[in-house]
C-alpha cells in the first residue's frame, strides 16, 4: 500500500567539536513512494513494537503507535506509524483506515531527514484535534520535530498541567467545551470570542480539577468559595458559579456579556484599591486572571484576608505595586523575570508558591498558586510586618495612611480611555507629522499649497530615519504626551498613513525606520489588483485633501487625476455613507 510523502525536513550534523544536530530546510511536493509496504506490516527484519496510547481529549477514540525498529541498535533509524483505532458500540476496536500516517527518520551522508507520509490522502478525515489536517502534517509537524530534536537545555518553565491528573483535566475540559461552545455565537463584546471563551473554559477546567483534588486531600465536601479580581467579561466566574462554587467577580468596568449570565452569577462593577477595606475573609481563593495592575497585590490581599485564603494568578501584562514593572535582569526574558517577581511576592507574603503551565490559546499561560503557608497561624502578626517592609522596600515608600497600603496606587479608570493616538487633538497630531516630515526632508521648508516643481522623477522622497533619531529631535513635552499612548510615536505615524504607509511596498516603519509614502509605487501595486478591487478603491477617492499637495516642497508626486486625494478643495467629494447610515436612510 503506497504512502504519499507530504514533507521531508533536513537536520544536519553540527560542526565538528560542537556536538548535536542543527535544523536545516524542508522539501515538499515529492511524488508518492510506491516502495513502502503496508505501514503495519513492519520492515520484514524485526517484529514491530506496539504501544496503545489513549488520546486524552477524545473519550471515544484510541490511538496505537507502531514502532518498526530496524536491526541496527540505533533506534533513531526507525519508523513511527500512527494507526487510529476507533471503538464501536460493541466495544470492539478497528483501524480507521482513512487516517493512517507515518513519520520516518532517515540518515544521509551529512543530514538526517524527518519525513511525514500519509496513507490514502484522498480519504483523510480531519477533526482538527486527534486527526490533524494534512497541510499541518506536511508543513508544521516536520519543522517542529526538527526543532525539538536539536533543542538543548530546559525552557525554564514547568511542564504543562504538572499539578493535575491530566486525564481528569481532559475529561472536565471537554465537558465544559461542549457546554459553553454556544457562547462563541452570542458573544457581544468586541474581543475575539473563540480566544476568550475557550481560554476561560480551560482555566475553569483547571481550577475545578485543582479544587476537587484539594477537597479529596483535605477530606471535605464543601466546595471552595472564590473572588475573581479583575474578572473582565465574567465568564470564568460564571462557569465556576454554575459548577456549584460560591463566589463573585469584580471589575472596574461592566461588560455587555454580564447581562447574559443571569442572577445566579454575581458580578460587581467596582474599583479595587489595595487597602484594609478590600479584604475578603470569607473567600477560600482569590483569582487573578490577567488582572494587570492588581496582579502583584493579589498574594498580599490573599495573605491579609485570612490565614486559610489561597491565590491563583495568571500574569499577562507587567505591573509592579505601583506603575509598570521595570526590568532588572537582562539575562532573563521579561516574561520569566516577571513571573519570578510574582513568585517572590508570594514567598514574601508567606506562601509556598507553585508554578504550572496551562493549556490555553495564549502565549502567557504560566500560572502561580499559593495553596499553603510557610508559617503557623500564630505567627501572622510578625509575617505581616515583613510583608509591609517588603512592599515599602520595593517602592522605597512608607505604608500609606487611612488604611491604604500604598497611596500612590491608582486603579484604572472606569471608562476605558482610548490610547491609540486617535483621541489626540488634531492640531497636535498635525504638528508632530510636520516636524517628522521636516526631519525627513533635511530641514527643507514646508510650504502649504506649493505647486509641484519639476518632474516626478526628481520628486524628493526624503531620508529614511530611525525612530530613535526622530524621537531625539522632538521636544520633551511632545514625547511625554506620546508616551501616554500605546505605541507612542510609532502608532501616531502609522495612523497617518496618507503620509506614512502602513502597508507594503512603503511601510512607514520598517526595522525601526521612518520614511515617506511614495504613492507612485502604490499605483503600480494597484494596477496589479483585480478589476473588482480597483473599482472598490476608486469609490473612496478624493474625500480628503492630499497632504503632499498641501505641504511637500515638490507638491504631490502624482498628477491630480491619479492621486487618491484631492489636490485642492475644489476636488473634494463627500465620504460614502456607511452601511449603517444607508440602513437608517
Amino acid at each position: 500500500m503506497p504512502l504519499v510523502l507530504l514533507s521531508t525536513w533536513g537536520v544536519r550534523a553540527a560542526p565538528a567539536g560542537t556536538g548535536g544536530l542543527e535544523a536545516a530546510g524542508s522539501r515538499t511536493g515529492e511524488p508518492a513512494c510506491p516502495g513502502h509496504r503496508c505501514p503495519w506490516g513492519g520492515s520484514g527484519q524485526t517484529e514491530p513494537s506496539t504501544w496503545l496510547v489513549t488520546v486524552a481529549n477524545a473519550a471515544s477514540v484510541k490511538a496505537a503507535f507502531v514502532f518498526s525498529v530496524v536491526s541496527s541498535p540505533d533506534v533513531l533509524g526507525g519508523t513511527v506509524t500512527f494507526l487510529p483505532l476507533e471503538e464501536d458500540d460493541q466495544g470492539s476496536l478497528k483501524v480507521q483506515m482513512s487516517n493512517v500516517y507515518q513519520i520516518q527518520l532517515r540518515r544521509g551522508r551529512e543530514e538526517w531527514f524527518i519525513s511525514v507520509l500519509i496513507f490514502c490522502p484522498e480519504r483523510w478525515q480531519s477533526d482538527g484535534t486527534v486527526y490533524p489536517k494534512p497541510a499541518w502534517l506536511g508543513r508544521e509537524l516536520p519543522a517542529r520535530l526538527a526543532r525539538w530534536s536539536v533543542a538543548s537545555g530546559s525552557s525554564g518553565f514547568k511542564s504543562t498541567l504538572s499539578l493535575l491528573p491530566i486525564l481528569k483535566y481532559s475529561h472536565t475540559h471537554q465537558e465544559l467545551k461542549d457546554k459553553y461552545k454556544h457562547m462563541v455565537q452570542v458573544w457581544p463584546e468586541v474581543t475575539d470570542p473563540e480566544k476568550f471563551v475557550y481560554e476561560d473554559v480551560a482555566i475553569a477546567a483547571y481550577l475545578l480539577v485543582l479544587w476537587e483534588e484539594e477537597r479529596a486531600a483535605r477530606g471535605v465536601t464543601a466546595k471552595q468559595s472564590f473572588v475573581d479580581l479583575g474578572c473582565g467579561n465574567g465568564l470564568l466566574a460564571h462557569i465556576l458559579s454554575e459548577a456549584g462554587h460560591p463566589g463573585r467577580g469584580v471589575d472596574v468596568r461592566r461588560r455587555k456579556i454580564w447581562d447574559a449570565y443571569g442572577p445566579q452569577t454575581r458580578l460587581e462593577e467596582a474599583a479595587i484599591t489595595p487597602s484594609d477595606e478590600t479584604l475578603f475573609p470569607d473567600a477560600d481563593w482569590l483569582i487573578g486572571n490577567h488582572s494587570d495592575e492588581l496582579t502583584p497585590w493579589i498574594p498580599v490581599i490573599a495573605a491579609r484576608s485570612s490565614y486559610r485564603c489561597r491565590f491563583f494568578v495568571l500574569p499577562c501584562c507587567f505591573f509592579d505595586f505601583v506603575g509598570r514593572y521595570r526590568r532588572r535582569q537582562s539575562e532573563k526574558t521579561q516574561y520569566r523575570e516577571y513571573l519570578d517577581f510574582i513568585r517572590e511576592v508570594g514567598s514574601a507574603c508567606g506562601f509556598h508558591v507553585e508554578e504550572d503551565c496551562l493549556r490555553i490559546p495564549s502565549t502567557k499561560r504560566v500560572c502561580l498558586l499559593g495553596r499553603s503557608r510557610t508559617y503557623p497561624s500564630a505567627a501572622e502578626a510578625a509575617i505581616d510586618q515583613q510583608r509591609t517592609q517588603y512592599i515599602s522596600r520595593r517602592q522605597a515608600l512608607e505604608a500609606g495612611a487611612e488604611g491604604r497600603w500604598l497611596p500612590e496606587f491608582h486603579p484604572r479608570d472606569r471608562a476605558e480611555r482610548v490610547r491609540n493616538c486617535t483621541a489626540l487633538p488634531r492640531e497636535f497630531v498635525d504638528q508632530v507629522v510636520l516636524q517628522v516630515a521636516n526631519l525627513l526632508l533635511g530641514g527643507e521648508q514646508l510650504s502649504p499649497g506649493h505647486p509641484r516643481r519639476g518632474s516626478p522623477q526628481t520628486w524628493n522622497r526624503g531620508a529614511s530615519l530611525s525612530l530613535a533619531e526622530v524621537a531625539g529631535q522632538l521636544d520633551r513635552e511632545t514625547l511625554r504626551r506620546l508616551k501616554r499612548e500605546c505605541g507612542g510615536l510609532q502608532t501616531l505615524l502609522r495612523n497617518n498613513h496618507q503620509v506614512n504607509s502602513p502597508k507594503p511596498p512603503a511601510p512607514p516603519i520598517l526595522n525601526g525606520r521612518v520614511r515617506f509614502r511614495d504613492w507612485r509605487e502604490e499605483k503600480l501595486q494597484e494596477e496589479k489588483q483585480p478589476e473588482a478591487k480597483r473599482r472598490l478603491l476608486s469609490t473612496a477617492l478624493k474625500t480628503r485633501l492630499c497632504w503632499f499637495f498641501s505641504h511637500h516642497p515638490d507638491g504631490c508626486a502624482l498628477p491630480a487625476d491619479c492621486c487618491p486625494f484631492a489636490h485642492g478643495p475644489g476636488e473634494l467629494r463627500p465620504p460614502p455613507a456607511s452601511k449603517r447610515k444607508k440602513q437608517l436612510l
